[in-house]
């Protein structure tokens, strides 16, 4: 039977679905094999579908027998008595224990066969769409996404994330500064995928700290080729983040890179976090230079007390800087603290002389 509207709409679901065009022929046969089982009453029959010709052919399959069997054969196929088969077959040459096609028109199904055949195809196609929807957020779990808002309430934020897929993401894990409406494009981390008897569930989040490397790989590409590491980072969210940086080529400076001409790539990072600051500094393996490094914008007068073993230090600033160094509520000093990796005990330059720890020259 040629059929070329039905390969227009195949070509039109693999594109629109993000669908394999054999695995729809695969759900298509089957759901000619249940509508006829369903019609027929009988097990066994094949499906042909000819993409090149636009064709769809079904076929019963019968295996040729002197006699029919009480009991059903191994192979599950259908029997018809030789002399049957030869007048089906124009009396050519039929041997017992032969398989043979008598060609059905798909026509012939009927309006229950036509029903069978549409519920089981839309079920299996809602099904593997379902499935590869799965597979793909899967793969993409603790990666970055784009999501469209399709809604929202006093409770959450309703996204559309592709693949026909939506989710919804709680208001606790919006920043601060959010405030989404209806057809605003965000940018989320996709923290878990997991399976339903539906659509799978993604849990996603614009608070991960994560969101932040995946901003950077994606807006610095020194970062994501690897020229450039992210060595630490301290988030939080929606107000301010820190960030240490090392370059692996010494031709390539870490801050600028990251910066980017006239700021442009940080600014892009900072408006995909409407408006969170970014915090960047430069990673050393010098101890007291990484500490130091990490208290910026304030300016360390001297680091003093390193300690390997309890990764525990002391600095010393000017007394104008000490409130810089701390931060409102000390933030300053607690990004400073969770992106290098060392404890800091932060003293002004006259509490350090009061205590004996300099001596003023």
């Amino acid at each position: 039977m040629i059929n070329k509207e039905f390969f227009k709409q195949v070509d039109e679901i693999a594109i629109e679905r993000e669908l394999n065009k054999d695995d729809i022929y695969e759900i298509m046969k089957k759901a000619f094999e249940k509508a006829y089982q369903k019609v027929y009453g009988l097990t066994s029959c094949r499906v042909q579908i000819n993409p090149e010709r636009s064709e769809i052919n079904l076929y019963q399959l019968r295996l040729v027998v002197n006699a029919y069997s009480l009991l059903k054969n191994t192979d599950g196929v259908d029997e018809i008595l030789i002399e049957d088969a030869s007048k089906l077959r124009g009396n050519k040459n039929v041997k017992v224990g032969q398989i043979i096609e008598i060609p059905v028109s798909i026509k012939d199904l009927g309006r229950l066969g036509a029903t069978v055949a549409k519920q089981t195809y839309n079920n299996s196609i809602k099904s593997l769409e379902r499935e590869k929807a799965y597979e793909y957020f899967k793969s993409l779990e603790g990666e970055m996404i784009n999501a469209t808002v399709t809604d929202t309430n006093e409770n959450y934020i309703f996204l559309s994330i592709g693949r026909n897929i939506h989710t919804i993401l709680p208001r606790k894990e919006l920043l601060p500064n959010d405030d989404p409406k209806t057809g605003d494009y965000l940018k989320v981390f996709i923290r878990k995928v997991e399976p339903t008897t539906r659509d799978p569930k993604v849990l996603v989040s614009r608070n991960d700290r994560n969101l932040i490397n995946r901003l950077l790989e994606t807006y610095i590409p020194e970062i994501g080729e690897g020229i450039i590491e992210v060595k630490g980072i301290a988030r939080d969210p929606g107000d301010r983040t820190k960030i240490a940086v090392f370059s692996n080529d010494p031709n390539v400076d870490a801050i600028g890179s990251c910066v980017g001409e006239g700021g442009t790539r940080i600014k892009e990072i900072v408006d995909a976090l409407n408006g969170e600051k970014i915090d960047l500094y430069k990673w050393s393996e010098n101890i007291p230079e990484l500490i130091a490094n990490s208290l910026q914008p304030a300016q360390v007068t001297k680091v003093l007390s390193v300690d390997p073993k309890t990764k525990s230090s002391i600095v010393i600033v000017p007394d104008d800087q000490l409130s810089l160094a701390i931060g409102k509520q000390g933030q300053n000093v607690r990004l400073a603290v969770q992106s290098c990796g060392w404890k800091i005990d932060i003293k002004s330059l006259k509490d350090a002389f009061d205590e004996g720890l300099i001596e003023l020259s």
